[in-house]
């Protein structure tokens, strides 16, 4: 809703500034208006487009890059909970207490268990529970010789790779592109739109003209941001890796 909400702002803002520019510019002294003064409009809106072009181009890789940290993570977060569940399958049936809150677990992440959807970022009480309730299950297990004892450490391990990775993804679901820049691009763009209006003809097709570039603009600006929070939105990780997992844990 947050990316939405900028993007119906940016449209607003994108289309405001041409069409009061082409208001603007009839009640403007004669000297403001000569074409010395609007070939120095033009040069400057180019310098912006030129300034534009390149902040897009970061804000696209940050968020490419983003996406698939996330999505890297998300195939090693389900791939640590099946391997987790091997082992202590390996281990024997003692460890059937500690599977139960792991299958839960799996559950909640996968969107199975959770009446509001939840990802593998939402930081609520009942999964941090859930985690430190598979880990106090497994330090009460007793390995009767070397081989499970190294099996029960083994285990160990990959329960703190899930924390490890869980709070990693908590932590990239807030976004990388800063909001400072974001702002300044919008006003960039804000500024080259009303660049486009100065002496531009009053008509329908130049006020349409207007209106569906600031559409696609702002759209285009919506779909970046959407991909740098990528568990919301249109453009969203796969919930097929923690799908397999779940799966697999519940064989």
């Amino acid at each position: 809703m947050r990316e939405a909400s900028i993007a119906v702002v940016i449209f607003l803002c994108l289309a405001a500034a041409p069409l009061v520019s082409m208001a603007v510019w009839p009640r403007m002294p004669a000297r403001h208006r000569d074409d010395d003064t609007n070939n120095v409009v033009r040069l400057t809106a180019n310098l912006f487009g030129v300034m534009t072009s390149l902040v897009l181009g970061l804000m696209i890789n940050s968020a490419k890059n983003t996406f698939e940290s996330i999505d890297h993570n998300v195939h090693a977060y389900a791939t640590e909970m099946i391997l987790l569940d091997r082992i202590l399958r390996q281990y024997g049936p003692e460890t059937d207490a500690v599977r139960q809150p792991l299958v839960v677990y799996a559950q909640r992440v996968a969107g199975d268990a959770s009446p509001t959807g939840e990802t593998p970022v939402v930081a609520n009480r009942l999964s941090e529970h859930l985690l430190t309730e598979i880990g106090t299950r497994l330090s009460a297990l007793a390995p009767a010789d070397a081989a499970h004892g190294a099996l029960l450490q083994d285990a160990g391990q990959r329960l703190q790779k899930v924390v490890e990775l869980r709070w990693i993804l908590i932590e990239q679901s807030e976004g990388a592109i800063p909001w400072p820049l974001i702002a300044m691009l919008v006003a960039w763009l804000a500024l080259i739109f009303a660049s486009f209006g100065f002496r531009a003809p009053r008509n329908a097709i130049t006020v349409s003209t207007f209106m569906v570039s600031a559409v696609l603009i702002a759209g285009a600006i919506y779909l970046i941001l959407d991909m740098d929070v990528p568990f919301s939105g249109p453009i969203q990780i796969s919930p097929a890796p923690l799908q397999r997992a779940l799966a697999e844990l519940q064989q």
